[in-house]
Formats: C-alpha cells, sequence, structure tokens
C-alpha cells in the first residue's frame, strides 16, 4: 500500500471513531507528508463551513474543533490587510490569521479551540514536505477544547479523543500503569498524562510546530498563555475597590454571554436553581428572545431543583423543559455512559445524563455555567485550603512519629472523609499547594498504596521510580509554581482552574456532550473575564462568607431574591440513594471482577474493601463509584482493542496523520 494510502486510511479509522462528534459531514486532506481529517457538526454557516479550510492559493489548510467568538472582528482586520474569504465561518479566520501572525495569531484569538494547521508554503506545489513544511497545532488558554497526541515508529497522530488513537491501530492500547496513581488520588487522571500509555494530551495555553520530516521525538510544546501572568500583569489601570470591580465586570459579563449566543441552531441553557446559570439566563434573555432553558429533575425531592428553576425560567420567560432522569433509566444507559467517557472520571455520568437529555429536548448547543465556583470563589476550597494548610503548618513542628500516631487516632475516634483528608495534612506537613491538593483527594494516599500494592511492589523492586517521576506529578508542581506567586484567592483559583476544571469537567463535558452531538459552551471561562477577575486584588473580589460576591454584586439588578438569598447548592445526583438500590447490585458485581489489564496493578481485596466500607457507612459513595467506572471504562475501551503498529506506523514514518472534530463551522 503506497504510504499516502496508508496515511488515509488510518485517518479514516480515526475519523470514524469520532462520527458522533460531528455526524452532518466529514472532510480529509492528504499529502505525501501528512493527512488531517475532520467530522462537522453543523452549528453556523452551515453549507459553507465544510473542512479542511484554506487559503486563497491552498497551500494552507486546517482542520478545528471549536468556536472563536470575536472571528467577525478579526475578519474584518485580515480583509483590511489583503486577505479574501470564501466563506462565512469562524475557521477560515484561522488560516488567515495563521499566514498574518504566524504563532502569534493565538493571542488574537477568543474562544475555545484545539487545531491543526498544515502550512505547506515552504514546500513544492505538490505540497511535498522535503522542501520544509510543517504542521502547528495548538490548543486554548484554558482547555475548554481537547487535543491528545502520540506517536508511532516516527509518526505523529493527533486527535480530539483519545479512542481515535486507539482505533488508528497504530498504538497499543494498554494501561498507563502511573496515571491509575493519579486518578485514584482525584478521580481523574491529571494532564497531561492519559490511561493509555504513550498517549499525552497537549496541555491548555499551549502550542506545538513540528517539520513534517521530523521524528515526534523533535516536538516541544510552547506555552503562549499563563494564567498567573496574567493574573500578575494587568493591561491598563486595575480596579482597587469591589464596587468599581463589580461596575467594569458588568459590561463585560454581557459582551462574553452575547458573543456566546452566536448559532443558526437550536442553543439553550442548562439551568439549575444556581447562581451561575441563572446568571447566564438573566443576560442570555436579554439578546435572545425565544431562549431556551433545561432542567434535569429527579424524583428524589431533596435532590431536585426543579422549583426554583420554574420560577427563574418564569421570571426570564424562557421557554422551559424539565427531564425526569430515574435511577431505572441511569441502569438502562449505564454501559452507553461509560462508553461516552474518553478517559474514566468520578463525575462524568452527571454530565453525560444532562447532555442526553438537552438532545432529547432537541438542541444543538447549550450555555453551561462551568466557571462560575473557579473565578469567583463559589467552592469551598477558597476556604478549607487555607484551614488545611494551617493545620499542616502546625504538623512542621511535631515530629514524624508523633503526626503519625495522632493522625491514626483522630481516624478511629471520628472515621469521615473530612477527618482522613485533614489527617493526611497534618500527617504531611506541606505549603498551600500541597494543602489544597489534600482538600481534592478522593483515596488518601495511604489507601492509593493498599490500592495500587502489586504495582508499587513492582516499582520498588525495579527501583526505577517511576511511581514518583510521572509528568502529571511534573505538571502539578509546575501548577504549585505558579499558585506560589499569588495571593491566597487567586491560587485557589489558579489550582482550581488548572486542576479539578481542566483534568474532569472540561474534559468529562466535552467528551459526554459531543456523544450526544451537542455543543456546550462557557462563557464564565471567557479568558478575558478570568483575566480580569484574576488580576483584581483579594479585596476587589473576596467578601467573608459570601460566596461569589462580586459576581451576585456585579448583577444584583437582575438575579431573581430567591437564587441570591438561598445558601450555596451544588448540582448533584442521588448517586448515594441509587447505590443502595438494583445499581449498587450492579457495583458489587462489577468490582469482583477486576478488568484483566488492571489486574497486574491493583489489590483486588483492596477494590472490594471499598465497596464494604460504603455499605457499613464508612466511605463515600464516590469510592466504589470511581473504581467501578475506571473497571468498566478499562473493560470497554482497553480490551481487546486492535493495534497494528508493526506494519502501518512503520510504513506511515515520517508522517503525521490526525482527526479533529469540529462542533461548529
Amino acid at each position: 500500500m503506497e504510504r499516502t494510502d496508508l496515511a488515509e486510511a488510518i485517518t479514516r479509522r480515526m475519523m470514524e471513531a469520532l462520527w458522533h462528534r460531528g455526524p452532518d459531514e466529514d472532510g480529509l486532506l492528504v499529502t505525501p507528508s501528512a493527512a488531517l481529517g475532520m467530522r462537522r457538526l453543523s452549528i453556523i454557516d452551515l453549507p459553507g463551513g465544510r473542512q479542511p479550510v484554506f487559503n486563497e492559493v491552498s497551500n494552507v489548510a486546517v482542520v478545528f474543533n471549536g468556536e472563536i467568538y470575536n472571528f467577525r472582528q478579526l475578519r474584518r482586520t485580515l480583509e483590511g490587510r489583503g486577505h479574501a474569504f470564501r466563506t462565512n465561518s469562524d475557521t477560515e479566520v484561522i488560516v488567515h490569521a495563521y499566514e498574518e501572525w504566524g504563532e502569534e495569531c493565538l493571542r488574537e484569538f477568543r474562544g475555545m479551540f484545539a487545531f491543526a494547521v498544515w502550512d505547506a508554503r515552504s514546500s513544492g506545489a505538490s505540497g511535498d514536505a522535503a522542501q520544509g513544511a510543517r504542521i502547528f497545532i495548538a490548543r486554548d488558554r484554558l482547555g475548554i477544547k481537547p487535543l491528545y497526541y502520540s506517536s508511532a515508529n516516527g509518526a505523529l497522530l493527533f486527535a480530539s479523543e483519545v479512542r481515535a488513537l486507539i482505533a488508528s491501530g497504530c498504538i497499543a492500547p494498554r494501561v498507563a500503569a502511573d496515571s491509575l496513581e493519579s486518578y485514584l488520588l482525584f478521580g481523574s487522571v491529571a494532564e497531561p498524562s492519559t490511561l493509555v500509555e504513550g498517549v499525552f494530551s497537549l496541555p491548555p495555553g499551549h502550542c506545538v510546530t513540528l517539520a513534517a520530516n521530523a521524528p515526534p521525538s523533535e516536538l516541544r510544546s510552547k506555552r503562549y498563555w499563563d494564567f498567573s501572568d496574567a493574573a500578575l500583569h494587568a493591561e491598563g489601570p486595575c480596579p482597587k475597590t469591589f464596587q468599581e470591580a463589580a461596575r467594569q465586570l458588568r459590561p463585560l459579563l454581557e459582551e462574553t454571554v452575547r458573543d456566546h449566543l452566536i448559532a443558526d441552531v437550536p442553543l439553550g441553557v442548562f439551568l439549575s436553581s444556581g447562581l451561575d446559570s441563572t446568571a447566564l439566563v438573566a443576560l442570555a434573555s436579554r439578546s435572545q428572545s425565544d431562549l431556551h432553558t433545561l432542567t434535569v429533575v429527579f424524583p428524589e425531592q431533596q435532590f431536585s431543583e426543579a422549583k426554583i428553576s420554574r420560577e427563574t425560567a418564569k421570571h426570564f420567560k424562557t421557554n422551559h423543559q424539565e427531564m425526569l432522569l430515574t435511577p431505572g433509566q441511569v441502569l438502562a444507559q449505564l454501559d452507553e455512559a461509560v462508553s461516552a467517557l474518553d478517559q474514566p472520571t468520578m463525575d462524568g455520568l452527571n454530565t453525560y445524563f444532562v447532555s442526553w437529555a438537552a438532545h432529547q429536548a432537541g438542541l444543538k448547543v447549550a450555555l453551561s455555567g462551568l466557571g462560575g465556583d473557579e473565578v469567583f470563589g463559589g467552592y469551598s476550597t477558597f476556604t478549607t485550603t487555607p484551614r488545611a494548610e494551617f493545620v499542616a503548618g502546625m504538623g512542621r513542628w511535631a515530629p514524624a512519629s508523633l503526626r503519625r500516631l495522632t493522625a491514626r487516632m483522630a481516624v478511629k475516634i471520628a472515621p469521615g472523609d473530612a477527618v482522613r483528608k485533614a489527617a493526611a495534612a497534618w500527617r504531611s506537613p506541606e505549603d498551600f499547594p500541597h494543602a489544597y491538593y489534600f482538600t481534592r483527594i478522593l483515596f488518601t494516599p495511604s489507601r492509593v498504596r493498599r490500592l495500587l500494592a502489586p504495582y508499587f511492589e513492582s516499582v520498588e523492586q525495579r527501583g526505577n521510580g517511576q511511581a514518583t517521576d510521572s509528568v502529571w506529578r511534573q505538571r502539578m508542581e509546575e501548577t504549585a509554581r505558579q499558585a506560589r506567586r499569588l495571593d491566597s484567592f487567586t491560587s485557589v483559583s489558579c489550582f482550581e482552574l488548572q486542576s479539578y476544571m481542566v483534568n474532569t469537567l472540561l474534559r468529562d463535558t466535552d467528551s459526554v456532550s459531543m456523544a450526544n452531538s451537542l455543543e456546550v459552551r462557557v462563557p464564565l471561562l471567557d479568558h478575558r473575564l478570568v483575566e480580569f477577575v484574576a488580576r483584581l486584588p483579594k479585596g476587589a473580589k473576596y467578601r467573608t462568607g459570601v460566596p461569589k460576591a462580586l459576581l451576585v454584586e456585579a448583577l444584583s439588578d437582575v438575579l431573581p431574591d430567591e437564587v441570591v438569598g438561598q445558601s450555596k447548592r451544588t448540582f448533584t445526583f442521588p448517586w448515594e440513594l441509587w447505590l443502595r438500590g438494583p445499581l449498587g447490585v450492579r457495583l458489587s458485581q462489577d468490582l469482583a471482577n477486576l478488568s484483566p489489564p488492571l489486574q497486574p496493578y491493583m489489590n483486588p481485596r483492596a477494590v472490594r474493601g471499598a465497596w464494604q466500607n460504603f455499605v457499613i457507612g464508612q466511605a463515600n459513595w464516590s469510592r466504589p463509584w470511581s473504581l467501578y467506572v475506571l473497571n468498566e471504562w478499562v473493560r470497554r475501551h482497553l480490551t481487546g482493542a486492535v493495534t497494528n503498529t508493526s506494519s502501518d506506523a512503520t510504513a506511515l514514518r515520517p508522517a503525521v496523520a490526525g482527526g479533529v472534530s469540529n462542533p461548529r463551522s
């Protein structure tokens, strides 16, 4: 088989694995040195947005996943500089912006994006790479859109989902053993690692340029945006008072939400009883008269947010729908939901069922309030992290033996997750960053060692330090270095945005919404909004005992009193109750049998013990649930996958192959 034919075949396999992300149409570019493919979910410029999109002379091409919200302004600028456009899509703006500014084009884009530009301008007319063609790959600042890559025998492969790289047949679908530790500590795999060996994510705010004839070993990512730099280096004067900050925030919120409403298909808002989604509805309803809102409700009334959501929808005159979700429906769709996860995660199935409900309601685009807690200080971590640091600080003055003894005594006297986390902080005194991580842990480090006893034993026998040199640990330490430069409020925001947000919430939202052919937009993560709040002094954005005080103040005249006046509520599913019914029977049966790829690394007795601890009330539901998702995900994604690395990838070398889905234009 010719190399171009092989590259096309591999790319088509990857595209087929991404069909759910873009069922409307596909596109493919094949050159002697690269193959780029895409799947499209049509949202804007429905007839004219097919990809790849080229420049005027077809020597620069792009495949793109996401939204460039300021594409119209950029188009006017680029047309003024002589660029000719053939479509009305934002995708074409990327091509011409790259021509005009090179890598610096990233600083011009406002939106969520992952894209790849094939630049053949230094090559011959055939597009051959021998003369210097190159690939330019980039991901948005906050990591709203994912981008994964791998290499096989000198070939670079990239895609919007891990499953596409597995489907290429060019990589071995093996468990990345060191990522299991990350998953058990935090309920998801920390970037840039994935649970698949040899597959990594391009970090948020990073880009890569690679010559087409260069091996992937020469790939080096470049950071073009940094949260701490953005927080410390304000452009122009920064508000000093709470009131002035709220006044300046208001028009920025209005513009951001307005820009996120651009679509030629049905659009709605995920509406709960919380502040963030209500704020989006309040602002969106001013620009869109036929706004749809959707609320997922449960038979268990203590978890249902129907009452306040209905009142909010009535207040803003939206087209409101409610979707009732029962434990029977969850059990019936559980296999499909786990399959939709691109990586295992403790939280992902919540978002799956909300996205499924939106798809059932006929929506193609939905706005989500993700980011409000992280940016404006809604999480308990904004108060518990300083407390954990205080506990850890006291521990620095006590001998290690005394810390271990008192920690064990505390857990025996008052067993529970909060005490276990406090005991862990006391036992391992560190600084503020480590205090934050202790507030977010799922299993304590000692329990992780028990769950992964076979893995740690093999590491210790080899003596190669594999368990402590993981790339995800290096990334966490880099985040910690950034956070140490900031005040306590902004440092927690830094951790939340670069840890829980990107490793769990955004990854889950992208994969499970696209599994339902739904695009989810997150206005509160617009980078200008994030930067504005991050640059404020603590006193201008924080009020003791008032979560998200700045957001409340900025929208005080439009938010309903019943939403502002209620105590902080987190939209959550009744997993605790459901796991004590038929769903729990399913879990206990599953956890009794580890999937084969996990057996060399995990202690089956400790896994079963996590379920028993939940049954007797000594552990939170999230622990056995996270183990179930891990076990089922590995069983479905890494057991029986086909690989042909010895032939396909060798014949492909050196080359670039990529498949990117595009939920827009």
